[in-house]
């Protein structure tokens, strides 16, 4: 049978070493912090039906609000739109018609020239000075004269006129210009007229000379 332990009995080197391992445990235990008990997520308070208008009320306002906002800035949108048009349409205007001033001023001088003297060949030189000029003002705005003297029908830049039989001028070239064409840039601007050569006229026929002989 086995004995029961004298609590008088002097204590032996094991029971010695296990009383720190139990102390430990139980401190451990005594300082362990306390697990929080799990809460219930909290819920939003519910809302009486007067703060519910009064919330709707607010909303609708700040929204009003807004609205009101980009009208006003897109009433200012349109104004500087129109403004800037305007402004774009003056400046186009100017910047086209300055290079022309000077040949207005050389008009001026030919014309007074014209009724203090009859000297032809100085208003020819005159004439000749005003076209150079007016040549110059095409040039500063990048418009080029189209010139067909000579060359081959080309419907993109050429308009016929009409056609005629030349013993000279091949078939579909151009016999002679009637007006300038000119191009901006790559644009047409107006096509040169033409009259076109339908080659050479048709031999004539034993018929033709009996009834011109008639």
């Amino acid at each position: 049978m086995f004995k029961k332990k004298n609590d008088n009995s002097p204590e032996t080197p094991a029971d010695n070493a296990a009383a720190p391992e139990v102390d430990k445990v139980m401190n451990d235990a005594e300082t362990a912090p306390e697990t929080a008990p799990e809460t219930a997520p909290e819920t939003a308070p519910e809302l009486t039906p007067e703060q519910e208008i009064d919330a709707l009320k607010a909303a609708l306002a700040e929204q009003q609000s807004k609205y009101l906002y980009l009208q006003a800035e897109y009433q200012n949108y349109r104004k500087r739109a129109a403004r800037d048009i305007s402004d774009t349409r003056v400046n186009t205007v100017a910047a086209t018609l300055m290079p022309f001033l000077s040949v207005v001023d050389f008009l001026g001088m030919a014309e007074a020239a014209a009724e203090k003297s009859d000297n032809l060949e100085a208003l020819k030189q005159g004439l000749k000075m005003i076209i150079g000029e007016f040549n110059k003002a095409l040039d500063e705005l990048n418009v080029k004269k189209i010139d067909a003297s000579g060359a081959t029908f080309d419907p993109a830049i050429h308009e016929a006129m009409g056609y005629e039989a030349s013993e000279s001028v091949p078939e579909g070239q151009v016999i002679r210009q009637w007006n300038s064409g000119f191009k901006l840039g790559e644009h047409l601007l107006r096509p040169a007229r033409v009259m076109v050569s339908s080659g050479a006229p048709a031999p004539e026929t034993n018929d033709d000379a009996n009834a011109e002989n008639k």
